[in-house]
């Protein structure tokens, strides 16, 4: 017993030391494939030689504070009972050369608006308990900046589509900027991105997965906010949410509970939302609590549809997609799994193992979701490939940008059964 829990804090310490190889470097990611070698597209939006500026929309409900070197305002690790949002600038510096590397360098951050701060103040009424008025007000004044900037960005996008990114644990407020910035470069300009950041790396290692875990909790109610508030801007046409790790708990969850919103007002996430993709890499969640999360409603047939029950009645789906990519090789959700004694991590399964063919089975007939499987590393854990295998994110870049589905030319998946897909490295190790 005692042999077990000391390997049980040595796994946690390891753990920690691979999952905070999630955070990217300052380093521009890998070009994708689909912009690299003889026939590949052109590179959208490429950068000019001057550098290429982007300009990112955050939310936050991490603690702001004040940089000790410049004196200018930043986010921290700790939680804040309030929700942020602003810009945050990011220049994109090509290589000089082709034996060097592009860079990221984040610029300004500046602050539009803050939510309430939580929870909201109620206030009691002969006729039962409301919301505070002036709370009320100070969070539809809220949500009207919020919109107004998603606005004021799709005047000029060529495309009304917002992108969103979701970082995993240890993560800074820099680190979830550059990864966004990364993604959002390679995805091209006409895209309105937001980085949803909640509150990580703040504990150092073992005790700062527990603190992040317990974060990533606290994060979903504001990351359901924001979701909701944004989708529904006038204007937007589609949006894709895009998640890496643990930072995939946190918009599963937030998923679920604006799925049941969906489904009891008789809509669905495409209809409530625009939603048009969901994406999740290197998901950190247990299979079993994954497949509650996502497929809870699908499993209730008592659950209120309207004014009643809707048990063999159809409902709508709408054109909302859910692609999983795993990897049997990723040594940080191996750990993960010894640590919390899962049966197994959704970003690690073998899509030949029964649970994942079960999972399939009883989504991918509906044409619900795709599961792909990627094969070899590209990083030292195998946990970053999303930015680090060029394969990956041509894929990723395929499916957002180009609206290719799987077995289309420009996917380079190799179908195994029904919804299940492999993906091979460009560069495995």
């Amino acid at each position: 017993m005692r042999l077990r829990g000391l390997l049980r804090v040595l796994a946690g310490v390891a753990l920690a030391a691979s999952l905070a190889a999630c955070s990217p470097e300052d380093a521009l990611a890998p070009t994708p494939s689909i912009y690299a070698g003889p026939g590949a597209t052109a590179l959208v939006d490429s950068p000019r030689s001057t550098g290429d500026d982007l300009s990112l929309i955050y939310v936050t409900d991490r603690a702001p504070m004040t940089d000790p070197a410049t004196g200018a305002l930043a986010y921290g690790a700790g939680r804040s009972r309030f929700m942020s949002f602003g810009t945050v600038d990011v220049d994109v510096i090509p290589p000089s050369s082709p034996t060097e590397t592009g860079k990221l360098k984040l610029g300004t951050v500046s602050e539009i608006g803050r939510f309430p701060e939580g929870p909201y103040t109620t206030e009691p009424t002969p006729k039962g308990v409301r919301r505070a008025p002036d709370v009320v007000a100070a969070h539809e004044n809220a949500v009207a900046e919020l919109q107004g900037e998603i606005r004021r960005r799709l005047a000029t996008a060529q495309r009304k589509e917002v992108v969103f990114f979701i970082h995993g644990y240890n993560n800074t407020f820099d680190d979830a900027a550059r990864t966004t910035g990364n993604i959002c470069h390679y995805l091209g300009h006409d895209f309105v991105c937001v980085v949803l950041t909640w509150p990580a790396g703040g504990k150092g290692m073992f005790m700062g997965y527990n603190v992040d875990r317990e974060s990533s909790e606290f994060a979903v109610a504001d990351m359901k906010k924001a979701i909701r508030a944004i989708c529904e801007t006038e204007g937007v046409r589609a949006v894709d949410l895009i998640a890496h790790s643990r930072g995939t708990d946190v918009l599963t969850s937030a998923m679920q509970q604006l799925g049941i919103e969906a489904y009891a007002s008789r809509s669905s996430l495409s209809q409530l939302l625009k939603a048009k993709n969901v994406v999740l890499f290197a998901p950190d969640i247990d299979i079993d609590v994954a497949s509650t999360k996502l497929f809870g409603v699908v499993s209730d047939p008592d659950a209120r549809y309207g004014p009643k029950k809707n048990p063999n009645g159809l409902f709508p789906q709408g054109n909302v997609h859910l692609t999983i990519y795993s990897s049997p090789d990723d040594k940080a959700l191996g750990l993960s799994s010894f640590l919390f004694s899962s049966n197994m991590r959704l970003g690690q399964q073998d899509l030949n193992r029964p649970d994942a063919k079960a999972l399939g089975e009883g989504s991918g007939s509906a044409g619900l979701v795709d599961f792909i499987e990627v094969n070899g590393t590209t990083d030292m854990f195998g946990h970053g490939y999303f930015l680090s295998n060029p394969a990956v994110s041509s894929d990723l870049v395929a499916m957002i940008r180009y609206g290719l589905k799987p077995g289309d030319p420009g996917r380079p998946l190799v179908q195994i059964n029904g919804p299940f897909w492999r993906l091979a490295s460009a560069q495995a190790n």
